[in-house]
C-alpha cells in the first residue's frame, strides 16, 4: 500500500476517533494540516494516556516514547544522580547505562553501590556480572556469580542461572555448561534459555539435537497464545531463522 494512501487512512481513522470521543475539533485541523506530526501528537497526547491504563497500553506507550525521545530515561536518571548521589539513583542510572550498551559505566555504578548495607545485595552483584559478561570478562563474571550464590544461597533468578550457563560456555567448560542448559531448558520461562541451549548444541556439532530444541520452541509458542508470541517476537524470529 502506497504511503500516501496509508497516511490518508490514518488521518481518517483519527478524525473519526476525535469526533466519536468528543475531543476538541481543533485536533481535526491539526491532524489534517500536519499529517505526520499532527497524527503523532494526537496519539501521544490524547490516545496514549487512555491506553496506559492497561498493561498492553503501558507497553505501547513506552515503545512510542522510546521512539520519540530515546534518551529520555537515561537523561532523567543522570539528572537525578547529579542532584542526589544515592544508591537508588546510582542503580537506576546503572540500569539505564546497561540498557544503552554503556557497560563500563554500568559496571562502575553497580560496583560503587556494592558496599555497606548493600555489600552482598544479589541484584547489584548480578548487575556487575551482567556488565562483565558484556565486556567479555567471563572469568570475572563467573567469580561474581559464584560469590553471589555463596552469600545469597536462597537467591533464585532464572536470568542469573542462564547467565551462568552462558559464561561456562564462553569459558569452554562444556560439560558443566551442558548440564546447566539442560536444567534451564526444563524450567525457564520464555524461549531464551532453550534458544541458547540450541545454539550451544550447534556449536558442539549436534545439529539434529539443536533442530529438535528449536522446533520445540516454535511448537510451544504456537500453543502459548498471542501475548507470549508478542512478548518474545524477536527471539522467536531468531529461532525461525535457525530453521530456515
Amino acid at each position: 500500500m502506497p504511503l500516501f494512501i496509508l497516511s490518508i487512512l490514518i488521518q481518517v481513522a483519527l478524525v473519526i476517533h476525535i469526533v466519536k470521543t468528543g475531543r476538541s475539533t481543533t485536533w481535526i485541523w491539526i491532524v489534517v494540516m500536519l499529517p505526520v506530526a499532527g497524527s503523532i501528537a494526537y496519539f501521544v497526547l490524547e490516545v496514549l494516556p487512555g491506553l496506559t491504563q492497561s498493561r498492553a497500553g503501558r507497553s505501547a506507550g513506552k515503545k512510542v516514547q522510546s521512539v520519540l525521545n530515546p534518551n529520555r530515561d537515561i537523561n532523567q536518571a543522570a539528572n537525578n544522580y547529579a542532584i542526589s548521589d544515592t544508591v537508588q539513583n546510582s542503580l537506576r542510572l546503572a540500569e539505564e547505562c546497561y540498557s544503552k550498551g554503556m557497560f563500563e559505566d554500568a559496571r562502575a555504578l553497580f560496583e560503587k553501590c556494592l558496599k555497606g548495607l548493600h555489600a552482598d545485595d544479589p541484584d547489584i552483584m548480578l548487575g556487575i556480572a551482567k556488565s562483565d559478561f558484556e565486556l567479555g570478562q567471563y572469568a570475572q563474571t563467573r567469580t561474581m556469580l559464584d560469590k553471589l550464590i555463596e552469600l545469597n544461597p536462597d537467591f533464585k533468578n532464572q536470568d542469573a542461572h542462564l547467565l551462568y550457563a552462558r559464561t561456562l560456555e564462553k569459558l569452554n567448560n562444556v560439560s558443566q555448561a551442558l548440564h546447566e542448559y539442560e536444567t534451564l531448558h526444563e524450567y525457564y520461562t520464555g524461549p531464551d534459555a532453550s534458544y541458547y541451549y540450541g545454539c550451544f548444541l550447534e556449536s558442539q556439532n549436534q545439529p539434529d539435537s539443536a533442530k529438535t530444541v528449536f522446533e520445540g520452541i516454535l511448537q510451544h509458542a504456537k500453543n502459548a497464545g498471542k501475548h507470549y508470541n508478542s512478548m518474545h517476537k524477536d527471539r522467536l524470529r531468531q529461532v525461525k531463522n535457525k530453521l530456515d
